[in-house]
């Protein structure tokens, strides 16, 4: 019988940290998770496919349904979280992008500043791990954007780009984006824990 999971109204990172705790003490073969926005979809569709489930999503009228189907021996095993590579450094240095701009006062040569900025990051070498888009910063990354074509080379560099779904959802831009793969707090927090160094813009 599959586990059914409602999570609509849970803020994020709420519906993975449910799926999580589920995940851990119950091992189900089927889980059923409703959730009540798109980017809480991704989320736990994510989350379930990097435990081994097989996940298809179902869309109803007042909810999101993700269904998980673990295997054929339905006995889930937990994986650690994930810690996506970059180039091959020995550091792991994390940008975290909060804007869509760099600095006050005129908007126009804040948002070419932080082009500029992320034309540059290369320059960081190996030791350049991850971008984390969140808040006005999620607008880089959904189409249209001027800092499409450097992201998309940080990405191709082996640089993992997270953006946030709940800021996308806010702005309703989840169905743009265009690079990145999109996150949640509970990655963000686990990201910022992981990593040797932080730089924030």
């Amino acid at each position: 019988m599959a586990r059914e999971l409602d999570c609509r109204g849970l803020t994020c990172p709420g519906p993975v940290m449910q799926v999580r705790e589920i995940l851990e003490k119950e091992h189900p073969a089927t889980i059923v998770v409703s959730v009540d926005n798109e980017a809480a979809g991704e989320n736990v569709s994510r989350f379930l496919e990097h435990h081994r489930y097989q996940v298809t999503v179902e869309q109803a009228d007042d909810a999101i349904h993700v269904i998980g189907r673990y295997g054929e021996d339905g006995q889930c095993e937990l994986m650690p979280p994930s810690q996506p590579k970059a180039l091959s450094g020995d550091r792991k240095i994390l940008v975290m992008v909060t804007t869509n701009r760099i600095g006050h006062g005129d908007d126009e040569l804040g948002e070419a500043l932080l082009r500029n900025f992320l034309e540059t990051l290369p320059e960081m070498g190996p030791d350049l791990w991850r971008l984390i888009l969140v808040n006005g910063g999620v607008k880089l990354a959904v189409r249209g954007s001027a800092a499409i074509t450097a992201l998309r080379r940080l990405a191709d560099a082996g640089v993992s780009i997270l953006v946030c779904g709940t800021c996308l959802n806010h702005f309703h831009l989840l169905d743009q984006k265009e690079v990145g793969e999109t996150t949640n707090m509970l990655d963000i927090v686990t990201s910022l824990q992981l990593a040797d160094s932080v730089l924030n813009v």
